[in-house]
């Protein structure tokens, strides 16, 4: 059951102000004119088939890509090429990627600890009993002396979110985070990520898991060839879609 979209949406209360958004890779236009507000504690998924833009649009977000035109605002702070305004976006807004990106030479530990000891300038042991924490949190703490190598996909991905929590963020951004991994794999994944909203942390999503979608999302947003064609609650937005495209979309990803 989902829970009512939360009520900021306007640009002054949004912790995410997205205006007129345009990216470019040469001649190809990424992104086009993209618009979006989300609110303190709403969960988004995003979706549309491959290149539409999607994950380009969550990784403008935190500058891993740069935007061309247009205007992001981040918790009150404004994405620009200022180092400063950047590393103070980075701090607020944790990433999770389709591939893990942990250290194979660190444990899980050192994977989570160095974060926040380098960044953040955390006392080690501060920081290794936050990691011991969120890896409780994530339901593998028992791995914590292990190596990255020595866990399946599933569990590389949950500390890899765990990494995340660790800096304390305030918005949450997934790429495709089950993507990389085995079916099997993927309900620990998800279900790691639905005790997250459920606690109240902002999110954007971008996955296929459609099932997702519908439990935890406050509101979906359909995007193609650059562009949000649709938006709305997961209700409306599955039973009743109003674009031509999106139902295609729907069609085909839905058994």
């Amino acid at each position: 059951m989902n829970e009512p979209t939360p009520a900021a949406k306007t640009s002054a209360e949004a912790v995410i102000q997205i205006q007129q958004l345009h990216k470019w890779y040469g001649e190809l236009h990424v992104l086009n004119d993209i618009n979006l507000d989300v609110a303190q504690s709403e969960r988004i998924v995003i979706c549309g088939p491959s290149g539409s833009g999607k994950s380009t649009l969550i990784r403008c977000i935190n500058r891993l890509e740069e935007h061309q035109r247009g205007k992001i605002v981040v918790d009150g702070t404004h994405l620009t090429n200022d180092l400063k305004n950047i590393e103070k976006i980075r701090a607020e807004v944790g990433m999770v990627f389709q591939h893990f990106n942990l250290f194979p030479h660190l444990t899980i530990l050192e994977n989570l600890s160095l974060g926040p000891i380098w960044v953040r300038k955390t006392p080690k042991k501060e920081a290794e009993d936050t990691a011991m924490y969120y890896l409780e949190k994530v339901h593998i703490a028992e791995q914590a002396k292990k190596y990255p190598g020595q866990l399946s996909g599933g569990q590389q991905q949950r500390v890899a979110i765990a990494r995340s929590l660790c800096m304390k963020p305030k918005i949450m951004l997934f790429d495709e985070p089950t993507s990389a991994l085995d079916p099997e794999m993927v309900k620990e994944v998800l279900d790691v990520m639905i005790s997250l909203a459920e606690e109240g942390m902002t999110m954007l999503v971008v996955t296929h898991e459609m099932g997702f979608a519908k439990s935890v999302a406050h509101r979906v947003i359909f995007m193609d060839a650059g562009q949000i064609v649709e938006q709305n609650d997961p209700h409306t937005f599955f039973d009743n879609p109003q674009h031509e495209r999106t139902r295609l979309f729907l069609s085909q990803i839905l058994h």
